[in-house]
């Protein structure tokens, strides 16, 4: 079961083809990181599984290439410039070198004319850029801009996959894909009805904040389009709420990867997080992270789960697809629509929310009660 799933990635996700170029990417433990025994095996374990769809995917692709590099220890941050010189192509990345804006991008500390000039550099060498991506790597790449000139300028086709663990494999990745990209796209059209949304949970959040002028996007898993981009497991709508707008407060019972033993609350006010309060070991961790960066308190995303096959609450990568949950990420949002470029992108699920739309009219109308659809 587990290798016809890994196939359908290929064939069913991605829509491989036999003249395509395929690249398959992990990240390997860096000595920064302090992890116990539980989570070097998972990462072990996700480096046999690149493995596996590395020669799974040799009966589908004309060359798959399979490429590791140190983590960067963050989700958001940019992958570094060997990955980018494999992914673009060797002579794309010099030129970009060439004009001194490979390191800004990296940094993630790029102006306007920046991406303008590598944008038409991109556009040159687009032929030689890969045709799609696996990306395996335990910390996220989604929120990048590798991830974004690679699909939005080169037209890659990528998959997502931070944190992903094999059980995945027989739960939410063994889905009706037909069926969940039908639901996601209804919901995505029902928010982008709306300029303002109301959010209550069970476990006393409340938030609100506008998406006045801003676009909700489905993850269906469905990738074979040019340019298509989501994660696998696949199944939410998301938006990225207008910047400086979210008030309310957000309480934390979950870390990415565990239940805290008590919870955390987040106060947010003008679209970004002000106070953390709680002495949960991980209110210490997430004060540490925003206080490197402004930018990394932004209220960057609201996704709402869509996979009826994701169940584990313990990982954010399944979790945030639970049919039935919200999750609200702080950090980056430049790659789906908002402004704020941070090298941190970290989502956190709410159960139970109750969440209302609110139109142009003002009218108000109920998306979710208790977590349960309207």
């Amino acid at each position: 079961m587990i290798t016809e799933v890994i196939r359908n990635i290929f064939r069913t996700n991605l829509g491989i083809k036999k003249n395509e170029k395929v690249l398959i990417f992990i990240d390997r433990i860096s000595n920064k990181e302090k992890i116990d025994k539980t989570e070097t095996e998972r990462r072990t374990r996700l480096k046999c599984i690149a493995f596996l769809a590395s020669e799974v995917g040799k009966g589908f692709a004309k060359e798959i290439i399979f490429h590791e590099f140190q983590a960067t220890g963050s989700h958001g941050a940019e992958p570094p410039a060997d990955l980018w010189e494999i992914a673009f192509g060797n002579r794309a990345v010099s030129e970009m070198r060439k004009y001194g804006i490979l390191t800004p991008i990296l940094r993630k500390k790029t102006s306007e004319a920046d991406i303008k000039k590598a944008e038409e550099i991109l556009k040159r060498f687009k032929t030689n850029a890969v045709s799609a991506v696996i990306a395996l790597s335990n910390y996220s790449t989604s929120h990048t801009r590798f991830r974004d000139l690679l699909t939005r300028i080169s037209s890659a086709r990528y998959a997502s996959m931070p944190l992903f663990e094999v059980s995945m494999l027989e739960g939410p990745m063994n889905v009706d894909w037909k069926q969940l990209a039908k639901t996601t796209k209804h919901l995505a059209g029902r928010i982008n009805k709306a300029e303002k949304i109301e959010i209550t949970t069970a476990n006393a959040s409340k938030i609100s904040f506008s998406i006045k002028g801003r676009k909700a996007d489905a993850d269906t898993g469905i990738l074979t389009k040019p340019g298509s981009f989501g994660n696998l497991p696949a199944g939410e709508a998301y938006i990225a709420p207008l910047e400086g707008t979210a008030s309310g407060r957000l309480v934390l019972d979950w870390a990415p990867t565990r239940e805290l033993r008590s919870p955390v609350t987040l106060i947010v006010k003008e679209g970004n997080v002000k106070e953390i309060l709680g002495g949960e070991e991980f209110a210490g961790q997430l004060r540490k992270k925003l206080a490197e960066r402004k930018e990394n308190s932004n209220i960057a995303e609201l996704g709402i789960g869509t996979n009826s096959m994701a169940k584990r609450p313990d990982n954010i990568l399944e979790s945030e697809k639970i049919m039935g949950t919200i999750h609200i990420a702080l950090g980056d949002n430049s790659s789906f629509g908002g402004k704020v470029k941070t090298p941190f992108h970290q989502d956190f699920v709410f159960f139970k929310p109750t969440v209302i739309l609110i139109g142009k009219d003002k009218s108000r109308t109920y998306l979710m009660k208790n977590g349960k659809f309207v």
